[in-house]
């Protein structure tokens, strides 16, 4: 599987838009050749930089249909024309919340996507833990792709 960004390119620096200086909105991504055998896709964004809890969930989304190949920027669990379960992420918030670290060095940011060969049955807001455990065994394929983000010091 291939995953891309319409905003940025792996490796390179999240725009402020999709982060907590900016407008905070989801980035508009993208995927193709998913597994044939697959019967959904979760997206998980997370932090392994993060403060406390490692690494940080920035975005938990899962239950998406395997024929699904994009998500708009700025998507919200309240998207009703779109499929997908949005998890409860280190925010303490169902969807997204973007980079938001503290004054310092560039955290980085990744971005997977898991196509898996069940349709995960977790309820609205699961954690990052539930999911990570509800999809072992399950993983056909992972795409990644990543993004960093550093905040100014003064």
């Amino acid at each position: 599987m291939n995953l891309f960004c319409e905003t940025f390119q792996s490796g390179e620096a999240i725009p402020v838009q999709h982060t907590c200086d900016g407008d905070n909105l989801s980035p508009p991504l993208g995927w193709d050749s998913v597994p044939p055998r697959a019967q959904s896709l979760v997206l998980i964004m997370d932090d392994p930089d993060g403060p406390g809890v490692r690494p940080w969930a920035h975005w938990l989304l899962y239950a998406l249909p395997a024929d699904t190949r994009r998500l708009p920027q700025a998507f919200t669990p309240a998207d009703r024309g779109m499929a997908g379960i949005p998890g409860r992420n280190d925010f303490g918030d169902a969807g997204y919340g973007g980079p938001c670290p503290p004054p310092g060095p560039p955290h980085t940011y990744f971005i997977r996507l898991y196509a898996l060969d069940t349709m995960l049955d977790l309820h609205y807001g699961a954690n990052r833990q539930q999911l990570i455990e509800a999809m072992e065994g399950h993983i056909l394929e992972v795409a990644e792709m990543q993004g960093t983000y550093q905040r100014d010091t003064g």
